[in-house]
């Protein structure tokens, strides 16, 4: 059998293939977070077309935090109901679901004030935020921890904390981003003391697979580079982090050279030399792209973002492509 199509377990969950709905924003829930009808139809299509894993797009932790005002939102308990709903679509087709806990930091372009580690604007198009005070990071974390769970109660196989593109984890991560001088600024320990609190704050309520998304470079001069991820991920995976997800850039404004599979060579060093799953995210489209990731060990998981909004039924695509038999809903067999 391809690998690809082979079954994966994240710790107490068995996926189906290896093929990774990334999050991606979609900007079509209502002001205050809700999940709107494009949601339901969005994320079950995509379950249909038999993606393993499925992880929904960014989820405001807090209302602040989100990167624009039609984000959704797991702040209150209102939003389950909505949220489970969504579980429900993707489930019915076979799909695990996970969700990723969000907080946008300065990137935030919601109305009001802003907040990240140190009060510099990301470009001129943005707000300045506000810099965090102790108890504003004590008040995140809280909120990440209460969001984790709300997406038990929603029915979540999987959670994923976004670390990466800038957003105020990544802010804290890299000190192109971070200039404090407190016990969260200067050294990687400290840089990466907000993400140690989020997480142990999120497994003391939550026992499932947990996942963090990384930007592994920053493609500046002041930034982080792979080899402080390999740092980084060393540390979750004592934290019980299950798989790390990487991806590169967003935090500072830069040149990215772009091409298939730009980014995993990130992925497979921070597999390799932390010693930790991993997923490989980055112009991959093509099911023997995606194969030849996971035959080379570079990878353990192909996280798939922009095909998939052309193509939400590339799993049975890359199937045929490999010679493999993945069959679709009964009511689209005739199809196929």
């Amino acid at each position: 059998m391809a690998k690809l199509f082979e079954s994966f377990q994240l710790q107490n969950i068995s996926l189906k293939n290896r093929v990774v709905m990334a999050p991606m924003c979609m900007y079509s829930a209502q002001d205050d977070g809700f999940v709107t009808p494009f949601h339901q139809v969005h994320y079950a299509t995509r379950a249909a077309g038999q993606v393993g894993l499925i992880i929904i797009e960014a989820t405001g932790v807090v209302p602040e935090g989100r990167i624009s005002s039609n984000d959704l939102g797991i702040w209150d308990d209102a939003h389950i109901e909505g949220l489970s709903q969504l579980v429900q679509g993707m489930k019915a087709y076979g799909a695990k679901t996970g969700i990723q806990l969000a907080h946008a930091g300065r990137k935030a372009t919601v109305d009001g004030e802003i907040f990240a580690p140190s009060a510099i604007a990301f470009s001129d198009a943005y707000k300045t935020p506000t810099e965090m005070t102790i108890e504003d990071i004590e008040y995140v974390v809280e909120a990440f921890k209460m969001a984790a769970v709300r997406a038990a109660k929603a029915g979540f196989d999987v959670l994923e904390v976004h670390g990466a593109h800038g957003y105020l984890i990544s802010e804290f991560l890299s000190p192109a981003t971070n200039k404090r001088n407190d016990q969260y600024g200067g050294s990687q320990e400290n840089r990466y003391r907000l993400l140690r609190q989020v997480i142990d704050a999120i497994r003391s309520v939550w026992e499932g697979p947990l996942l963090v998304r990384v930007s592994a470079e920053d493609y500046a001069e002041d930034g982080t580079t792979m080899e402080d991820f390999i740092v980084f991920s060393r540390w979750m995976k004592s934290q019980g982090v299950d798989l790390v997800d990487v991806s590169t850039g967003g935090v500072v404004q830069a040149h990215i050279n772009v091409f298939p599979g730009y980014q995993v060579p990130h992925a497979e060093a921070i597999k390799h030399e932390a010693d930790i799953p991993t997923g490989a995210v980055g112009l991959i489209t093509t099911a023997i792209q995606a194969e030849e990731i996971l035959q080379n060990n570079r990878a353990d998981l192909i996280f798939l973002a922009r095909v998939l909004l052309r193509e939400p039924y590339w799993p049975l695509h890359a199937a045929k492509d490999l010679g493999e038999e993945v069959k679709p809903p009964v009511q689209y067999v005739r199809g196929w």
